[in-house]
């Protein structure tokens, strides 16, 4: 990993240098914590403009980006209020307010059909760093189910809004390439009223394990060596301090595993690309991967996680975050020894 340390901007000089000058420039480092960059910034952007542009291919690999959009959405059930305005950070296409526009269908016949979730949402702004990728969609009919405003970020770790200026801020798909995710944190407990929610789902943990092991092994046994081929991710024993650590409060975080099946691992890097998601890691080696190392990795992928039927699974482990932000009139858990009725003698007498 690099240190991230500040440029020195030094004046623009007129004349030649004078080796007699007896004026000296001097780096230093900024306030705050170093920030350790993982992610090429440049490139994960230059991934996504290169997916929006190729519209149909892109369209058609936003299956799993829907499908946890639609999952962060459901969180909204539960929450019986409001929210005149939101906050869409690292939009993507807006496949948030894709899900938010869609009737939610109970299992139960005997339920009523829940309307959209957009009818609790007065005004949602999209941001997202990638314009083309922000309005790839913008002519389909979605939008016109819901007010629904597209801001464009000069990147992705800088939240341009006032203090205290969103109801709720939802995030899917797209934390996980924040390289200061504490300071990104930090900033949207900002932005938040008080007793406000913020709701979040990334990549994390173990995702593409499968892989990352196949790569590796096909590059150690062809090359002698390994390069880092898939990103490092947050793990969810993590997200809980550094949600604490930003402000947050009365905190929820939980783990599910998504599992797509593909006929091969050339199908699987094909559509990771189409997504955008693609290897951004400032180490990684530049250049194709090596026909022969490839060859290598689908073998050894189909030999150690292939399924029965010929395919082989690609594992996305989601993390879940759901924090609030502080208030005075919060519900607050009592003190130590307060309470008035004993767990044990209500468990004996079932």
């Amino acid at each position: 990993m690099r240190l991230a340390i500040p440029r020195v901007c030094l004046p623009r000089r007129s004349g030649p240098f004078l080796a007699g000058s007896t004026r000296r420039w001097y780096a230093f480092q900024a306030p705050g914590g170093p920030i350790f960059q993982v992610f090429n910034p440049r490139t994960k952007w230059l991934q996504k403009e290169r997916s929006a542009a190729n519209v149909e291919p892109s369209r058609q690999s936003d299956y799993l980006k829907d499908e946890i959009a639609s999952r962060v959405c459901e969180r909204l059930v539960d929450i019986k209020r409001d929210f005149p305005r939101v906050l869409d950070l690292g939009a993507n296409s807006c496949n948030i307010a894709r899900a938010l526009t869609r009737e939610i269908v109970d299992p139960d016949p005997s339920v009523p059909v829940i309307p959209p979730l957009s009818s609790k949402i007065g005004e949602l702004v999209a941001a997202e760093s990638s314009q083309s990728l922000l309005y790839r969609d913008a002519n389909l009919a979605f939008n016109d189910e819901l007010q629904l405003a597209r801001q464009v970020l000069r990147d992705d770790e800088t939240l341009p809004f006032d203090a205290e200026s969103f109801d709720m801020v939802l995030s899917s798909m797209s934390m996980h390439w924040i390289n200061d995710l504490p300071g990104v944190l930090a900033q949207i407990n900002n932005v938040l009223k008080p007793d406000c929610p913020f709701i979040g789902a990334m990549l994390g943990g173990d995702t593409l394990f499968e892989l990352r092991t196949s790569l590796q092994l096909a590059e150690q046994e062809r090359r002698g060596g390994i390069s880092p081929r898939v990103s490092p991710l947050a793990d969810v024993r993590d997200v809980g301090g550094l949600l604490q650590k930003a402000g947050f409060t009365m905190l929820t975080v939980d783990v599910e595993d998504i599992i797509v099946d593909f006929p091969d691992m050339f199908a699987l890097m094909e559509d990771l690309q189409a997504m955008g998601e693609s290897n951004a890691v400032l180490g990684r080696e530049m250049g194709p991967i090596g026909r022969d190392v490839l060859l290598a990795g689908d073998a050894i992928y189909r030999q150690l996680h292939g399924n029965e039927d010929g395919t082989i699974p690609a594992t996305f482990r989601i993390i879940h975050m759901i924090g609030w932000r502080v208030s005075e009139d919060q519900a607050k858990p009592l003190k130590r020894g307060t309470g008035q009725v004993n767990l044990k003698d209500i468990l004996e007498n079932k």
